[in-house]
């Protein structure tokens, strides 16, 4: 005897910045009176549409399920009022609903139209929804966003400024191997322009940069002869305008401000994690840490993005979600060979496994591997593939590793090829 089919009620919510329309289709896909604007800012709108769902609910006697489509922040708020007034809602993809935005002959495109839509795509059984992670996840997403974007930043303003120096004084580019570091920066700070340096008294210079890079007398010294040979330099080539000085020193305050909003940020993150050690995102971000080249922010960083692990079975689902999953492109007698990774997941995750991926196959400096068994891996791709399809490969087995870690419960221990083989013989014959 087959299940009986669930009936209900679907509304449709196609959510705008200030207001959203919401349609209600009958289980028939038939639509239910005409559709109604939500205003975001006025209770009595609010309050209206949950009273015309429960009525329409009450009228037909049947359940309500609420779909939205996924619209950056605008949803959000919507999402959890409505959560809070005890109804199913559920959030949809706008891969998912503009893959079944043709379902009317006619080319329409309008907010009543696309409620519609959404509350008729609510009947199909099959409808894949987005999940909503718990607070917690939210709040370590929503400060890991922004500390990417105030890193991004940092970078534009890094560049900003590395411009200003080739003009000039581009020979200072060699003299540090980095220019955000404590010693350049202090030096940029109080001596600008390379007539600036020229002027400076030796013992003054020599004494700021042993007191900013924490290095001895010695070794300050050989830093101040090529600091003095590199202004030299700058007086046959490099140009030197006194708004050079002021830009310079601009971007050294927006870079020195968003470095301290980053670890702002990423304190308040560490902060969240520790504040409860036996809780289940603190306990996966340790687990994450005991893979190689994994640190507290790639661990940080996977976990906010996966939010809530049980709704992975296999490892393919997670290289999917991820984006990592290869597109496919097949017509006819046609199989496309030069096959690209789909990257419609996570970008933050999907850049966190290239840095662990990068990591895994590099060395340290005394040469030892970091990863020796994925390092063989990665060279033994690399004799018939091309070394960025040798690296997509890694990153496929780090997503694996990290979905065994999460699913195990158990931290990762480094095993040869060789010793997962005995260990599955062993357990075979103890079976």
């Amino acid at each position: 005897m087959s299940d009986k089919i669930e009936k209900y009620l679907s509304v449709g919510i196609d959510v705008g910045a200030d207001f959203s329309e919401m349609s209600i289709a009958l289980p028939s896909f038939e639509m239910y009176g005409n559709p109604f604007k939500i205003i975001h800012k006025s209770t009595e709108s609010l309050n209206k549409a949950v009273e015309k769902i429960k009525s329409a609910a009450d009228k037909h006697n049947i359940n309500v399920k609420i779909f939205m489509e996924s619209t950056g922040v605008y949803h959000f708020a919507l999402y959890c009022f409505l959560k809070e007034k005890g109804f199913e809602v559920y959030v949809l993809n706008p891969l998912v609903t503009h893959a079944n935005r043709n379902y009317n002959i006619r080319k329409i495109h309008s907010d009543k139209f696309d409620s519609e839509k959404i509350a008729k795509l609510g009947l199909n059984k099959n409808l894949k929804t987005s999940d909503i992670p718990c607070d917690d996840i939210l709040e370590i997403r929503n400060l890991l966003r922004e500390y990417y974007s105030a890193m991004d930043m940092r970078t534009v303003y890094i560049n900003k400024l590395k411009a200003q120096l080739r003009i000039v004084f581009p020979q200072y580019l060699q003299v540090f191997s980095k220019i955000t570091g404590a010693a350049s920066m202090k030096i940029l700070e109080k001596y600008t322009l390379p007539c600036d340096i020229l002027h400076a008294r030796k013992s003054s210079l020599i004494s700021l940069i042993a007191k900013a890079s924490g290095k001895g007398t010695a070794a300050s010294e050989k830093i101040y002869e090529k600091l003095i040979k590199a202004a030299n330099d700058a007086a046959v080539f490099g140009h030197s305008l006194e708004s050079n000085r002021t830009l310079i020193r601009m971007h050294i305050e927006f870079i020195k401000k968003l470095d301290e909003q980053c670890e702002l940020l990423l304190n308040s993150i560490k902060n969240i994690t520790e504040e409860n050690t036996l809780s289940e995102i603190t306990k996966q971000v340790q687990l994450l840490q005991t893979i190689p080249g994994v640190g507290f922010l790639g661990a940080v960083t996977l976990i906010s993005e996966i939010g809530d692990f049980s709704r992975f079975k296999k490892p393919k689902q997670l290289y999917a979600y991820f984006g990592l999953d290869p597109e496919v492109k097949q017509s006819g007698n046609f199989n496309g060979t030069k096959v690209k990774i789909s990257k419609r997941g996570s970008g933050y995750a999907r850049k966190v496994i290239y840095l662990i991926a990068m990591q895994s196959i590099s060395s340290n400096k005394n040469g030892v591997p970091k990863n020796s068994v994925l390092r063989d891996f990665y060279l033994e791709k690399c004799k018939t593939k091309s070394k960025m399809t040798a690296l997509g490969a890694v990153m496929h087995k780090i997503c694996s590793i990290v979905f065994a870690v999460l699913r195990d419960e158990k931290a990762f221990v480094l095993k040869t090829p060789q010793e997962h083989k005995l260990l599955y013989l062993k357990n075979i014959n103890a079976a």
